[in-house]
């Protein structure tokens, strides 16, 4: 009995996400200048006297820390990409990351809207100047990190490198996901949450600025609570968008339908071919799985159905099952 090794058809599930991405580095460079700041702030604050300074530093070393779970996210992914405990490697780390990231900044956006309700209660005085000096501060640092981290609210980052050649996987030609972003926009959450948190910090600093000019000029005490409730509820309704999109991840959900009607399509591009069963999900940013069950009459190879999809959908393991029927509708 002639013998055949199976090695061609064994294979990895890191699918790139064994290699640093530009957004592990942009926010390891953000947690520098953010912590640098905070120290500067604190140190100030106990120096001089300023409650302000010292409150906007504190505030500055809690988007730190949660700037620190997006970077150990980064890590934790690729140490772990070639895990085999990991079925479709450790990509949806990064969603997991961003979903306890997003929480948490729903809880800084509650804080937030809790202490400006307090103090429409009970006003509190005001050092206009020292607090002016402060936002001003804050947003220039802020504004420095949203050009670190791109400016894009996190759009998937395709800088790694495909050399997987088997029949589950997309990736025959070098960077095939790359010519997906314009279809679909593929979103690394992570580096979304670090975005929205910095983004957080630079609307709350604009609306202080605003809000304390009208006080120290017009006399509108009441804008800087009022201004404290309007960003809590900006911070909320952007973490809630976040908290969906990493939901959908982690809970498997069905990927884009503009994505599976391109799968399918493309299979029953034959016409004695239909799709009677198709899953496909995301196993890491921009990059997804499939499962396709064929109906035809006239049955061939799961790779010949494997070939007519397109390279540039983002798909990375693909799994072809075939059924023969006679007189397919």
């Amino acid at each position: 009995m002639h013998t055949q090794s199976i090695e061609p058809w064994l294979h990895e599930h890191t699918f790139g996400q064994d290699t640093p991405k530009a957004g592990e580095r942009r926010t390891l460079i953000v947690i520098v200048v953010t912590a640098v700041t905070m120290a500067a702030e604190i140190a100030a604050g106990l120096l001089f006297g300023s409650m302000a300074l010292l409150a906007d530093g504190l505030h500055m070393g809690s988007h730190a820390s949660a700037l620190t779970i997006s970077a150990f996210a980064y890590y934790y992914t690729r140490r772990h990409a070639a895990d085999p405990r990991f079925s479709f490697g450790a990509g949806k780390v990064n969603s997991l990351a961003a979903f306890a990231s997003a929480v948490l900044l729903v809880t800084f956006a509650l804080v937030m809207a809790w202490e400006s309700t307090k103090r429409f209660i009970s006003p509190v005085h005001i050092q206009f100047n020292q607090a002016i000096l402060v936002a001003v501060l804050g947003l220039i640092v802020n504004g420095i990190c949203m050009l670190i981290l791109g400016g894009h609210g996190g759009k998937h980052d395709h800088a790694h490198e495909h050399d997987h050649h088997h029949e589950h996987d997309r990736h025959e030609h070098p960077h095939p996901a790359e010519h997906a972003r314009a279809r679909f926009e593929h979103e690394d959450h992570n580096l979304w949450s670090a975005y929205l948190h910095v983004l957080a910090d630079a609307l709350t600093s604009v609306l202080a600025i605003f809000a304390l000019a009208a006080g120290k000029y017009l006399g509108q005490g009441w804008l800087d609570p009022f201004m404290g409730v309007v960003g809590a509820a900006l911070v909320t309704r952007w973490s809630w968008g976040l908290i969906g999109a990493s939901s959908r991840v982690l809970l498997d959900m069905q990927a884009p339908d503009a994505l599976d009607h391109n799968i399918r399509e493309a299979i029953e591009s034959e016409a004695d071919n239909r799709v009677s069963d198709l899953h496909v999900w995301s196993v890491g940013p921009g990059i997804y799985a499939a499962e396709i069950a064929v109906v035809t009459s006239d049955p061939q190879n799961p790779d010949h159905y494997s070939e007519l999809i397109p390279h540039n959908l983002g798909l990375v393991h693909i799994t072809v099952e075939v059924h023969r029927c006679d007189t397919v509708k």
